[in-house]
């Protein structure tokens, strides 16, 4: 009850931000998202830093006001009580307190200051909390917000009525939450920013399904607690959905977070996302940039081996929900390259002539994610269905690799419209290389309830049905009609296909019945035969008379 009433003041607090911008002209603008996020996250920030300090030093827990006594600390004392605050908290001094701002509102150029107050943050704090381009430039945590706003006249009560709105809430008493706590107001802090608005890098939020259905198969309940110090890799993160579900399963302190994606928006997003879970010690890891075209994330020479020859470094865990289409046609030919060779074993799609955003940039990740799996790891990767049963080009190649080399663990094809922005049919692909034997294959097409969201329709698995698909994968349990367990050898004999329903078994049910039963049920099939076809010679009588009147007429 104390963390729902907590949820719905943090909501309350994303909402009136919100209204604070709507109030100075930027309601639905573009720049409304950085704002609101990098506000919450100065706020996040301030409190996760008290919080952090009061468990380190009885005099600051037991203040009134844990700023003043901070400040009367000695510098060598603050200095040592910093180094002694968790890894998860930015290092921030008393002029970066929001009460210290609160207390300077009035001030002229108030505006200045509080972008200068986050400025300073972000340099301070730019070795771990910034993220890094592909190219090697920083990302910095915190921009000048109130630049946002067009007259300049209006910028000081812009950043007042950001400050007087913080001042009133603490984040402080719920720091000892969860997962699913942050995972929910993570959500309700991005869900008017991180929609499909039809652009080209245009990104849409993972259901909760797909990513819980995910890591539950690649981290089996009983394996929870169990792993450590293993690595997990999206190539395609965008907000980070999949990589807090698998860190989730596995422990935040027991894995690092590795990502890219060309979103510089997803990348910031992801950030916070970082924050909020407990990863901060993996932002120096997210990078924004164009994994296809420049993949970062490269092993040191005295790393690479025959096998990955192509220097790609290799993760224990790989999740991602690549973009499917999209019109790659400018950088294509820069892939087709002696150097890509190994990375591209199955090929490059080529430029179609007419509908060049069309082409299937998802066949390319799913490569560069076989080339990044370590040696006995485990990936989980989004496709549209139709990958599964293609029987020729690129999409069969990946698949034969998979098969003949004896590294699928299974695939579970979704209802459709499970993503309420794309009407594209999707399943999971599980790939593990430690897999000898019983592949998996589930259709779970037909479960599901489908409802409204908001001009679209998609398909809410119940939490039942999302546990039955997880335990019957887990287990490699066969269930009539929606799951079957198979051998390399007869995917092979099948053409390769991954459709679970082209290996169902047809069942025909015989009943045992009597001579006499026999023949009356043949007879009940011949009289009614014969009174269909008396009424069909009468329709058909009566049809002709009606055309003759017509004709007469």
């Amino acid at each position: 009850m104390v963390t729902q009433d907590f949820e719905n003041k943090t909501k309350a607090l994303i909402d009136s931000l919100k209204a604070i911008c709507a109030n100075y002209g930027l309601g639905n603008d573009g720049n409304e998202f950085k704002i609101i996020t990098q506000v919450f996250l100065y706020k996040f920030l301030n409190d996760k830093f008290a919080f952090e300090a009061k468990k380190v030093d009885a005099n600051i827990n037991n203040a009134n006001k844990w700023e003043d006594a901070f400040i009367a600390m000695s510098d060598d004392d603050i200095e040592m009580l910093q180094l002694q605050i968790g890894a998860d908290a930015a290092i921030l001094k008393p002029v970066h307190f929001i009460s210290h701002l609160f207390s300077k509102q009035n001030a002229p150029d108030f505006a200045k200051l509080f972008d200068d107050t986050l400025r300073d943050i972000a340099i301070n704090n730019n070795d771990v909390f910034a993220v890094k381009t592909d190219g090697g430039a920083k990302v910095v945590l915190f921009e000048r917000i109130s630049e946002y706003i067009a007259d300049p006249s209006k910028r000081d009560d812009f950043c007042r009525a950001l400050i007087n709105k913080l001042i009133e809430f603490s984040f402080e008493r719920i720091f000892t939450q969860k997962y699913d706590f942050y995972a929910t107001i993570f959500e309700y802090l991005i869900k008017d920013y991180n929609n499909d608005s039809g652009g080209k890098y245009a990104e849409y939020y993972t259901p909760h399904a797909v990513a819980k259905i995910m890591a539950a198969i690649l981290v089996p309940s009983e394996q929870q607690g169990q792993i450590k110090n293993v690595s997990c890799y999206d190539p395609s993160a965008g907000s980070g959905t999949l990589l807090m579900n698998i860190a989730h399963a596995i422990g935040e302190n027991r894995c690092s977070i590795y990502s890219q994606d060309i979103s510089q928006k997803s990348s910031s997003l992801l950030r916070l996302n970082l924050i909020l879970n407990n990863l901060v010690h993996s932002i120096p890891n997210v990078i924004q940039g164009n994994t296809i075209l420049h993949p970062y994330h490269k092993n040191s020479s005295s790393q690479q081996t025959a096998q990955h020859s192509a220097s790609l470094k290799q993760f224990d865990y790989i999740v991602s929900n690549p973009p499917f289409k999209m019109d790659f046609s400018d950088f294509r030919d820069d892939l087709d390259s002696k150097a890509n060779q190994q990375r591209f074993f199955a090929g490059i799609p080529k430029v179609p002539p007419k509908v060049k955003e069309k082409m299937a940039i998802y066949q390319l990740f799913l490569q560069h994610i076989i080339r990044s799996l370590k040696v006995g790891g485990k990936a989980a990767v989004v496709v549209p269905t139709g990958f599964i049963t293609a029987q020729s080009g690129i999409d069969k190649k990946i698949r034969q690799r998979l098969v003949d080399n004896k590294m699928l663990a299974g695939v579970v094809s979704m209802p459709s419209n499970i993503f309420a922005t794309t009407g594209t049919n999707v399943s999971i692909l599980f790939i593990d290389d430690s897999n000898e034997k019983g592949v998996v294959l589930i259709d779970a097409s037909n479960l599901g309830t489908k409802v409204k969201d908001g001009k679209n329709q998609k398909t809410v698995l119940s939490e039942a049905e999302e546990d039955n698909i997880i335990n019957t994968f887990n287990s490699k349990t066969a269930v009539d009609d929606l799951s079957v367990v198979i051998s390399y050898d007869d995917i092979a004999n099948k053409n390769y296909s991954l459709s679970a329903g082209q290996y169902f078994e047809v069942k025909i049910e015989y009943t045992d019945i009597t001579a006499d039963e026999f023949t009356a049920k043949m007879k009940g099939f011949t009289d009614n035969l014969d009174s269909l076809f008396s009424e069909s010679h009468e329709l058909e009588t009566e049809i002709k008379k009606q055309l003759a009147g017509l004709k007469y007429e």
